[in-house]
């Protein structure tokens, strides 16, 4: 009898917790998700300018990978054939000179100040993002050109 009323005040709770669990509207959880974007996106700018020298170690960083991965690249062109080679020149050239632009915009953005950090890290932004699309269009038209 004693296990009979343990098991019953056990699913009592049980049932009563599942019943008080209920999901909250969409227009809840659309207000929900608002207040924590919100409450993300300031928390992000304050941290990333408290944080500024890790945003700039972090994007150097990723930096040097494009930059390992544009030797390897130029080492493909150099094995290819004079006319990819001719064709791939100024591909390259684009891509080290965004390089360089973008390695100057980390410049600006380790001695930005709190008035200029937002500026100085959406020409960041930008600039790696168009490296990004510039290099990975350079990768595709090799590996077209290249490809057996």
């Amino acid at each position: 009898m004693k296990n009979k009323n343990l098991l019953l005040l056990l699913l009592s709770a049980s049932a009563f917790a599942v019943g008080c669990n209920q999901e909250a509207t969409p227009s809840q959880q659309l207000e929900k998700v608002q207040a924590k974007t919100e409450a993300a996106a300031q928390d992000m700018k304050d941290y990333s300018y408290a944080q500024r020298s890790e945003y700039v170690k972090t994007t150097r960083s990723e930096l040097t990978d494009i930059n390992q991965d544009l030797d390897k690249l130029s080492a493909k062109v150099e094995k290819s054939s004079d006319a990819v080679k001719a064709e791939a020149k100024p591909k390259l050239q684009k891509l080290r000179e965004q390089t360089a632009k973008l390695n100057e915009q980390l410049d600006k953005v380790s001695s930005a100040s709190e008035s200029t950090w937002e500026e100085a890290r959406a020409g960041v932004k930008k600039g790696y993002s168009e490296l990004k699309d510039s290099f990975q269009q350079a990768r595709q038209w090799l590996s077209d050109k290249i490809a057996p």
